[in-house]
């Protein structure tokens, strides 16, 4: 299809235009007008081309130290880096905004950004989650700072969505012992998943493979301490029924918990083992 003259000149025109911007940029970046430049990266911000504004931004802040227009120039730069998605450039830079200007009107949404920088920054469920907490602890700060900002609501739905990364992660930590067949492993962490996250929806699969994980080492254990384990999976079953009466494993648990019983029948009465 031949391409039209109209085209042809359009084309000509934003080819003229777009070298015109960049020689401009480019002079800017030569430049030792600190004012021009300012203005320019300002410029810039406000038309979203935060890649132009960070670049000057960035050479400028430590030219403006001791000027007014110090401390915007610093709040604009850390936004410039999380609106490229450099969340742990911003999480770095907004923090330190706040520790140079702590009284500054852009204080509250510079704590605000640091804490999202970090939500941003936190890893899927299965990996570490080292900086999940960091991102908590940040959103904690914020919402004790701040009581009443108008960032609140957002900042608690972060904070809702990493407390349940954080639990996510610890069911499949728990789970994993339960899944390599480190059974006493598996009844610790998942005891301590169940103490908690005493309200998980993973609560009912966290009981009942507790049951099965403490019916496996009893099992598996010296004849001398089964006693006291199959005595434990009676008392996990029980808590397990009482806790999920209508739970789908029921008749399974209760597979375990027959098993157990005949096994205590058959065994004498041993001390305890510590």
């Amino acid at each position: 299809m031949p391409i039209s003259r109209l085209t042809v000149l359009f084309l000509l025109v934003g080819s003229l235009l777009l070298g015109a911007c960049s020689n401009g940029y480019q002079r800017l970046l030569k430049s030792t007008d600190i004012n021009k430049k300012y203005e320019a990266a300002i410029k810039y911000y406000d038309k979203g081309d935060y890649f132009r504004s960070g670049t000057l931004l960035e050479e400028l802040i430590p030219l403006l130290k001791g000027r007014p227009e110090a401390e915007k120039a610093q709040f604009y730069f850390a936004n410039t880096n999380y609106k490229q998605h450099n969340y742990i450039l911003s999480a770095h830079y907004f923090k330190q905004f706040i520790d140079t200007y702590p009284n500054s009107p852009f204080a509250e949404e510079a704590a605000f950004l640091h804490a999202k920088s970090l939500f941003r920054d936190s890893p899927e469920a299965e990996l570490d989650q080292t900086n999940t907490i960091s991102a908590l602890e940040s959103i904690q700060d914020f919402l004790n700072r701040y009581p009443a900002s108008t960032f609140r609501q957002e900042t608690e739905n972060m904070s809702q969505e990493l407390q349940k990364k954080l639990e996510n992660k610890a069911f499949s930590s728990a789970r994993l012992y339960y899944q390599l067949r480190y059974n006493q492993a598996a009844v610790v962490a998942l005891g301590n998943f169940e103490q908690q996250y005493p309200a998980s929806a993973f609560g009912e699969e966290a009981d009942y493979l507790r049951v099965v994980a403490q019916h496996a080492w009893a099992k598996e254990s010296v004849e001398e301490k089964q006693r006291e384990r199959y005595l434990e999976v009676v008392a996990l079953y029980q808590h397990f029924i009482d806790a999920f009466p209508k739970s789908k494993n029921i008749k399974a648990a209760e597979a375990l918990y027959d098993d157990s019983r005949a096994h205590l029948e058959k065994l004498k009465p041993a001390a305890v083992a510590n």
